[in-house]
């Protein structure tokens, strides 16, 4: 290409605020590339990119995940050396309001105070009226908290507030919302941005569904999507919640079809889990890797 990484992405920027991401700079250096439209790609190939926000970003995150700064560099460094053969791009977006049950301000004890950020609250916790949700909901409430472990998913982990509508930090990260934009103009596609978790009653932390909710909404359009390439790589934070999720939710709805879940590559250089989560993350991918045939490679030792 004619455009030089480092005309792209500033790796001393990379987990900052940057106010001005200089996009109509980066699709004029994407329009000026000779690279035909990804419409005209023979094999389709697919970055699942997941929640590539700046709340999920080490040192500026109120949410941070350690490693995600190099995370961020790698991803950008792969799609920028694959740019020629990268058909398309989904991200999705965590995107909450303040009122959301794993936020401090749902819940209160019976001194009024809120849970702090990574309390967790079990349904007989609720039961015995150590957390009351502040607002009212309590039947709801006991509802979801019942379901969870019913369905022995995750426990309810008080979050601190992260990704709120309409702050920088549930924007996409400042660098790779560059190389996603030089993408978009060099192969002539437009990105599809999916936005997720704005249920109050319920965590998502895939981006197919929620953990439980009453209405089992399903993303029938991410998933329609995937179907349609012959290769998907898998990349974001966490890796331990997020990634974990989106993955085997995507791989469960695919379960009777092991052709196409062993198109999934997960670009195991370009995600980070939680600390505390990394010898059950790296278990859970095995898990899934045996029993669905994915893949688990570096992004450095795939070349599209």
């Amino acid at each position: 290409m004619n455009t030089r990484y480092q005309q792209i992405i500033d790796i001393n920027h990379i987990a900052s605020y940057t106010i001005n991401e200089q996009i109509d700079d980066m699709l004029a250096l994407g329009q000026s590339e000779n690279i035909k439209p990804a419409a005209q790609d023979e094999k389709r190939n697919l970055l699942l990119a997941i929640d590539v926000q700046n709340d999920f970003m080490e040192g500026i995150g109120s949410l941070a995940v350690q490693g995600s700064r190099a995370d961020v560099q790698r991803l950008t460094k792969w799609m920028y050396h694959n740019m020629a053969s990268l058909t398309q791009i989904i991200c999705s977006l965590d995107c909450h309001s303040m009122m959301q049950i794993f936020h401090p301000v749902w819940w209160v004890d019976q001194e009024g105070n809120h849970p702090a950020p990574f309390t967790i609250i079990a349904y007989e916790d609720v039961v015995q009226g150590i957390w009351v949700a502040a607002n009212g909901g309590n039947e709801r409430s006991l509802e979801y908290l019942q379901n969870l472990e019913t369905d022995h998913k995750k426990k309810l982990c008080i979050w601190p507030y992260h990704c709120l509508e309409g702050t920088v930090g549930a924007k996409l990260e400042s660098q790779f919302t560059k190389m996603l934009y030089f993408h978009a103009a060099a192969r002539s596609t437009a990105p599809q941005l999916i936005y997720k978790g704005q249920n109050p009653y319920s965590e998502m932390y895939g981006i197919i569904k929620a953990e439980y909710d009453r209405d089992q909404y399903i993303n029938y359009e991410v998933l329609n999507s995937v179907s349609q390439f012959d290769a998907i790589y898998i990349a974001g934070q966490a890796s331990s919640h997020c990634v974990l999720a989106s993955v085997t939710q995507i791989l469960e709805y695919f379960s009777d079809n092991k052709e196409l879940t062993s198109r999934i590559t997960l670009l195991e250089d370009c995600m980070s889990p939680i600390a505390g989560f990394e010898d059950s993350t790296r278990q859970q991918f095995e898990v899934l890797q045996e029993r669905y045939g994915i893949h688990i490679r570096k992004s450095t030792d795939i070349v599209l």
